[in-house]
């Protein structure tokens, strides 16, 4: 059980990962979206979900060529605490110097 919240917790340890969760709190989210919101590749993107999936962080939801992303922390309280704590996504996008973003992958 230790074991598997310090592995957890060290996931939060990565800005992106942190704030790719933070933004899940309050919707899912397209890869296409988090490339357009962290300037990073496409590979890059899912190389960081694939790790939050394979700890039961997210699950993903496939729609054509994109994947959404949701959150998955109902088990895991203390990963819950730390969300809890974290800003709004319009305050995130806000500080990243993005606009809030909606948009429909296709």
């Amino acid at each position: 059980m230790l074991v598997d919240i310090a592995d957890d917790l060290k996931l939060l340890g990565d800005k992106t990962r942190l704030t790719m969760l933070s933004l899940l709190k309050e919707r899912e989210w397209c890869v296409c979206e988090f490339v357009e919101i962290f300037d990073i590749s496409q590979p890059a993107i899912s190389q960081h979900l694939r790790k939050m999936k394979a700890q039961n962080l997210v699950k993903e939801n496939k729609r054509g060529q994109w994947v959404h992303y949701s959150l998955d922390v109902d088990n895991k309280p203390h990963i819950q605490a730390v969300l809890d704590q974290m800003p709004d996504s319009r305050t995130i996008l806000t500080n990243l110097n993005k606009e809030l973003i909606i948009t429909e992958c296709k």
